[in-house]
């Protein structure tokens, strides 16, 4: 397919939502190698020197390796001003690609034993969240996650925890890591404890395994998002289902490409999703390990996909209709993208928080 001609329009000044981002894998590379100095934590060569990472994670060998760089890195939050900052940092930078509203996905038990055990720790991840939220004017909702390589009882513990908070900032339940080390149906129960608290269930699938991971997220776990779903391309009446059942898929072109996923982000097919009439909700995963953040997931679409200004703009709303923003957020994002479309491309805002149309005031994290 040829690429369709694009305006100018700067892609940092259309207001979107970023539903796909991990705590730890949101830091900035330069204060993860400040705070190691600090801390006294050696760094590979592949977090310094040869930063980002080669990655190719589609074999046992590959993950591993991916998911130690991970470990290493979380290893130099260890104060509470240090989760503070991560977060702070985190929502400064999403401000300045354009996100009004942000939903990170963390799974406390990678850092219970350091901030006093599992309730501690995420009392201190929200309240990190309303203060970065207050900083920057980005709304910010918390999932948290269960690991799919831990025991299911562990994922059911998390549900139980996640659900006492919310309405304070918890607006999620999530399940991460390797898809071939925990199938999603042994998560159902702790699913089903999320799904009564209120929570919305956005499970990861259809990344490492083909679309049967995708339809298990989708049965099993009735799942309103599915983090990456990409393979579900290759079962057409998986996807019919998907565009059915309004399921939004958070769609990480970068990470898809730095972990083998896709050999280059032309193969991602993010054209093809939405063309199906998919919602697509783009995301940067892991920032700190794959070395770009949520506009560069855009100029991805309209580089290698052809996306018109008004197809961007469409995958922003789509991201905003499928987050847990609270409706006022919603509605100001949503007029915030209508009126960056009516601009004309010379005389579009650049970036910065302050040109973002419909992201001009503080978002409330702790409602949905």
């Amino acid at each position: 397919m040829e690429p369709r001609p694009v305006s100018e329009r700067p892609i940092r000044a259309l207001p979107k939502a970023h539903l796909h981002l991990h705590f730890t894998g949101s830091m900035r590379h330069s204060t993860l190698v400040e705070m190691a100095a600090r801390h006294g934590v050696h760094l590979p060569d592949a977090l310094v020197e040869d930063w980002p990472p080669r990655l190719h994670a589609t074999d046992e060998r590959g993950w591993f390796r991916f998911q130690r760089l991970y470990d290493i890195a979380r290893s130099v939050l260890q104060t509470p001003e240090d989760m503070r900052r991560l977060l702070r940092e985190t929502a400064e930078d999403e401000a300045a690609e354009g996100s009004g509203w942000l939903e990170i996905q963390v799974d406390p038990s990678g850092y219970a034993g350091r901030f006093g055990g599992l309730t501690p720790t995420v009392e201190l991840v929200l309240d990190a969240a309303r203060e970065a939220s207050a900083a920057t004017g980005v709304g910010i909702g918390v999932v948290i996650a269960a690991n799919r390589t831990r025991h299911p009882l562990d994922a059911k513990t998390l549900a139980r925890l996640a659900i006492r908070y919310t309405g304070q900032g918890v607006v999620g339940f999530g399940l991460s890591n390797d898809e071939r080390r925990g199938r999603a149906y042994d998560f159902d129960g702790a699913f089903r404890i999320a799904r009564r608290g209120g929570l919305l269930a956005a499970p990861h699938g259809g990344e490492l395994l083909g679309p049967q991971s995708v339809r298990e997220c989708l049965e099993t776990l009735r799942a309103d998002r599915i983090g990456h779903g990409v393979r579900a391309v290759e079962d057409p009446r998986l996807l019919e289902e998907i565009v059915r059942r309004q399921v939004t898929l958070e769609v990480c072109p970068a990470s898809n490409v730095g972990l083998g996923v896709a050999a280059t982000a032309a193969d991602v097919p993010v054209r093809a999703l939405f063309e199906a009439g998919a919602r697509i909700a783009l995301g940067a995963d892991d920032p700190l390990l794959f070395g770009s953040r949520l506009a560069r997931q855009y100029e991805l679409a309209r580089g290698e996909h052809g996306f018109s200004d008004a197809e961007l703009a469409e995958l922003a709303r789509q991201s905003v209709l499928g987050s847990a923003a609270p409706e006022d957020v919603r509605k100001r994002l949503l007029a915030g993208i209508d009126d960056w479309l009516r601009l004309p491309a010379a005389d579009a805002p650049q970036t910065g928080e302050a040109s973002v149309p419909g992201a001009r005031r503080p978002a409330s994290p702790t409602s949905r």
